[in-house]
């Protein structure tokens, strides 16, 4: 999948699940648990033992699903990022603004995510190429911190993460997040081994995602 399909399959779908885990038999049975619940953007995180080795795993697993998008998260050097983009990630998320990463992930013509909190930042990661911006950590600043952030910088468009749950994703959304990310919320039934309970999580989401666009 290119760089621009990638983009534009974000926004579209607009859920993508944040994934932490123990290693790659944990991770996969939360990707097949998301999967089954309609959502098709994953982001493996890079606090998994070996991640640029789950993110191949994974990749190779679900080649059978080219609806299936799988990206690094959690990437906070170039090298995590030089690993992941080997490894074969759709995308590059980052906590942070990395001006190396961002020139690898161009270079590569990998889409980069950077994590963004000021106005300074967020124009940084624009001057650099940022197609999308994550603002991180979400509940931080609440949804109206979008609208706020688009005063000086309309041009901006961003993706939330850390606090969103099918409570406030509305609320993001209407203060226009183009897409969110979901961790804990959505993946808290693996805790307890109740993957049924990921996949419902999901289904939830993309049934708001759903009535959200009608």
């Amino acid at each position: 999948m290119g760089k621009l399909e990638t983009i534009q399959t974000l926004k579209k779908e607009k859920l993508v699940a944040v994934i932490r885990g123990a290693g790659f038999e944990e991770v996969n049975k939360m990707v097949d648990a998301i999967y089954k619940g309609g959502i098709h953007l994953m982001e493996i995180t890079f606090t998994i033992p070996h991640a640029e080795q789950v993110i191949a795993k994974i990749k190779e697993a679900n080649k059978d699903k080219p609806d299936m998008v799988v990206g690094a998260g959690t990437v906070l050097d170039i090298v995590s990022a030089r690993l992941a983009i080997l490894a074969g990630a759709d995308f590059v998320v980052c906590p942070h603004f990395d001006k190396d990463i961002m020139k690898l992930c161009n270079l590569y013509q990998i889409p980069c995510f950077p994590g963004a909190v000021t106005v300074k930042e967020i124009a940084d990661a624009l001057q650099y190429g940022a197609d999308i911006i994550k603002l991180f950590p979400g509940e931080l600043y609440g949804a109206k911190a979008i609208k706020a952030f688009h005063g000086p910088l309309p041009q901006a468009q961003f993706m939330p993460t850390g606090g969103v749950s099918a409570d406030n994703l509305k609320d993001w959304l209407d203060q226009g997040a183009v897409a969110v990310g979901l961790g804990g919320s959505l993946t808290k039934g693996a805790k307890t081994g109740d993957f049924d309970a990921v996949t419902n999580e999901a289904k939830k989401l993309v049934e708001i995602i759903a009535g959200y666009r009608a």
